[in-house]
């Protein structure tokens, strides 16, 4: 037996492990679930050793010899004070430096791409001259206006304010909705590509 085909034996008893919880809680199940958390959590520890250490401080350093990147890994160091309680105090400056710097450095991305692609997004004048695009780009106008109706609190909702803000929480049902429905469909793909595996990877890979 080859080391692939003994892989897909594994995972398949693991899957079918997982699955085990549709019966009830049970020792088999736990098992399985704190295998996938530890193995999840030791690849990620290393991907993220490798990728931050090794590529971006030890190779740049020590082996281009670009010597101003030091300071960076001198911070990144003291992070590692939080560990202790007498020296966690040091982390602070490192975590200062890093909110600050990351600050400036989103916000002027942050809103291009989530706030000012979003009102040129609204925007009906950017649709078009189209009559299926102008009208999508209407109704959404509609949407985002009467939905911010509705998170208006400093007036009652009485009369044509009340109206706008129920058009608004009926938005909000249909964009709840949908975002329901989609993750349901993500998950409902994942349980098919599990079957899928067991009923047709596992067999081919045994030579069923």
């Amino acid at each position: 037996m080859s080391w692939e085909t003994g892989g897909t034996i594994v995972a398949a008893l693991l899957t079918l492990a997982i699955f085990s919880l549709l019966y009830r809680d049970n020792p088999v199940y736990r098992f399985a679930e704190h295998l996938l958390v530890g193995v999840s959590a030791g690849y990620y520890v290393i991907h993220y050793f490798y990728a931050s250490v090794i590529r971006k401080f030890y190779v740049p350093v020590f082996g281009d010899h670009n010597w101003w990147l030091l300071p960076g890994g001198v911070l990144g160091l003291l992070m590692l004070c939080r560990l202790t309680r007498r020296q966690q105090w040091l982390s602070r400056y490192a975590i200062a430096f890093y909110v600050a710097a990351w600050s400036g450095y989103l916000i002027p991305s942050v809103m291009a791409e989530r706030i000012l692609a979003q009102i040129q997004g609204t925007l009906p004048i950017f649709a078009g001259t189209a009559a299926w695009p102008l009208s999508g780009a209407l109704i959404l106008l509609l949407g985002v206006a009467s939905i911010l109706v509705y998170f208006y609190f400093s007036a009652e909702h009485r009369g044509a304010l009340g109206t706008v803000s129920r058009i608004g929480i009926t938005f909000l049902m249909v964009g709840f909705g949908a975002s329901f429905g989609y993750t349901v469909m993500g998950r409902v793909s994942l349980l098919i590509g599990r079957f899928q595996f067991l009923f047709q990877d596992l067999p081919q890979s045994l030579g069923l």
